[in-house]
Order: structure tokens, then sequence, then C-alpha cells
């Protein structure tokens, strides 16, 4: 591939971390049901992607985002719902034969700043991502709950939406290149202040604040178009105040593999694997350690074009999911558009030569 390319490449601002940033669409979900309390986690797999940890020209970018998802549950995902819904008291004896559907159409926008400046011996960025969007949740089945001698049953389905604005996210990430080798460390967060009930179905808050941090690694041959990436990384997750409940620490592997196939355009597979490594705390006991679990993979197609003197990227990608555990499971879509100052041409600085009689 042509070294222009890859200037262009390494300089669209990678949708990748603006996603990343941008992609810190993990908990606004609730509605959506991911995984943890009531099925919900912060992280939301698949925000990373193909290019995540190579640098970017510095200056201001724009990521913009559409997200779409659909997903179901069986069992002990949807019990959680019901549960945490219902309000249902530690103290009863569940029995629940339940069903859930959720679905979610997000905007998210990602203001990042890239510096000129070194830190630590690499590029350091930091941009936060906000969103605004639709979540919507059914739940039907049979509830049988009983306290001592004392038994109801409830049999029926009942449904939740919502459309309002969902939590920030802010993040930074410091990224370092060797050649056809790129590193990256990155640290997000949930700051708690989209819509969020206790007692409803659909939110686009998670109600609690949550950090997360972790690494990633880009190989990107310039010259044969071959790319790889993958970001790993852990969530501590903080206790929501309006339920005492505390979700466990996550785990989570985002990765992406691309072929160049011209100086514009590229193909490829997306993937993730999501796995909570430790217990909730304070989830009904019917509901055991509530860890979750959940794989996914799909295909990709990426854009590359000039916008006036900026840099545009487009980006398209899906998942399927499967092996889910503790979580809702089903599919979901990602469309990306991103705007960044275009890479220079040339590294070298014209001179005019001067001569004299």
């Amino acid at each position: 591939m042509k070294d222009r390319m890859c200037e262009a490449k390494l300089g669209l601002r990678r949708i990748g971390p603006a996603i990343g940033v941008a992609l810190a669409i993990s908990g606004f979900l609730s509605g959506a049901a991911r995984a943890d309390e009531g099925g919900v986690s912060y992280w939301l797999p698949g925000r990373f992607g193909s290019l995540a940890a190579t640098p970017q020209v510095p200056g201001w970018s724009m990521a913009e985002v559409y997200y779409h998802t659909s997903v179901s549950a069986f069992g002990n995902a949807a019990a959680a719902r019901e549960i945490q819904v219902g309000r249902i008291p530690a103290a009863a004896n569940v029995n629940l034969n339940l069903h859930l559907n959720a679905q979610a159409d997000l905007i998210l926008l990602n203001p990042t700043y890239t510096f000129a400046t070194p830190v630590l011996g690499g590029q350091l960025a930091i941009g936060v991502t906000g969103l605004f969007g639709r979540s919507s949740a059914d739940l039907a089945g049979t509830l049988t709950a009983a306290v001592g001698p004392l038994a109801t049953t409830r049999t029926g389905s009942f449904g939740d939406s919502i459309t309002s604005v969902g939590d920030l996210y802010p993040q930074a990430t410091l990224k370092w290149n060797a050649g056809v080798h790129n590193f990256m460390g990155y640290v997000t967060g949930d700051v708690p202040v989209g819509a969020y009930s206790a007692s409803s179905l659909a939110n686009l808050g998670i109600g609690h604040g949550a950090i997360d941090a972790g690494g990633g690694y880009t190989y990107f041959d310039q010259q044969a178009g071959h790319e790889f990436s993958a970001v790993a990384g852990f969530t501590y997750n903080f206790k929501n105040p309006d339920t005492q409940y505390q979700n466990g620490i996550d785990f989570h592997l985002d990765w992406g593999a691309s072929q160049f196939l011209s100086q514009q355009v590229f193909v490829g597979l997306v993937g993730y694997a999501y796995q909570q490594v430790t217990d909730d705390f304070g989830q009904h006991p019917v509901l055991g350690g509530f860890r979750s679990r959940v794989l996914g993979v799909g295909p990709q197609i990426g854009f590359l074009f000039p916008v006036g003197d900026m840099q545009g990227y487009l980006n398209l990608k899906g998942y399927g999911e499967f092996a889910a555990e503790n979580r809702p499971a089903g599919w979901n879509t990602w469309l990306t558009f991103s705007i960044s100052p275009m890479a220079p041409t040339s590294t070298v600085t014209p001179t005019r030569r001067v001569v004299t009689k």
C-alpha cells in the first residue's frame, strides 16, 4: 500500500478509539439489558475495533455513531429484571418463567482532542461521549412468589420505553508507535447523569458510576494493508445508591482484523468476548453470583475520503452474539462517521534555493 494511504489511516482519527471514547456506549443500554444488575453492564462490547491503537493527527476530531441493538433473554437474565422492577424482597421464594425482549437506537457524539506534545513518549488524547436515543423493553411470563405460607402467582406482560439522554463517558488514551507495532493504554468511566429509574424496564443511564481501564495493540503493515487490533480491560462498578446493588468486576476483549483493498476501502471481521469475573452484591439469592458472559463476531467495511481539508471516515460493522450466560443476547449494528485533521502528505518542508550572482 502507498504511504499516503497509511498516513490517511493513521490520521483518520481512528474511530475505534473515537468510539472507544464515543463508544462509551456502555451502560446506557439499561433498557436494552446487557449484563450485571438486571442484565445491564457499564461496558458495551464492541466499542473498540480495527486500528484502535494507531496514533492520530493532533487536533480536534469528532465521531458520530448510530447504534442499534435487538436482544432477548430467558431464565435468570429475564428474572433479574422482574426482581428489580417488582422490588421482590430477598426473603421471598420465587419461581420465574419469563421472556425479555429489548431494543435500543442511540446517537453518540464524541469530541476528542489529540495533543501534539508527547507525554511519557506517547500521544495523549482526551474526550467525552454524550448520547441521545430511545430504549424499549418488554417482559412476559409467569412469576410465583411466596413468603412463608403465603404465595401469589402473576401471569402477563408489561413494557416500557424511554427517549432521552444518557450518562456521560469521559476517556483518555495514550499511544505509542514502533514501526508496524502500536500500543495503547486507556482509562474511561461512567458519570451517572442520564435518565434512570430503578422501577423502569427501560433506561438510558445505569444509575451508578464505573471506572474502566486497559490496554491495546494494533499490528498495521502499511505496505501490505494488513491490520489486526485487540483491546482488553477491566471494569470496576460502584454501588447503585437507589438499589444498593453492586455489579461485580468485568473483563472484556474487543478485536478487529482488516485488509485494505485500496487506499480508501477495507473489509474485515470484528469480535468481542465479555466475562464477569466476580459476583454481584445485593442480588436476590435465587440469582446466585449472577456472573455474565457473551461472545460476538461479525463483518465490517470501512471507507476513507476527504471532507474539504479534513479526513472523513465511515465504518459499518455488525455482531451476532452467542454463548450468553445471565445476559440477554441478539445482534447489534454500528454505523460510525468521524472527521479529523488530514495527515500531512509530506514530512519534508519544501525549500527555495537562492542563487546570488
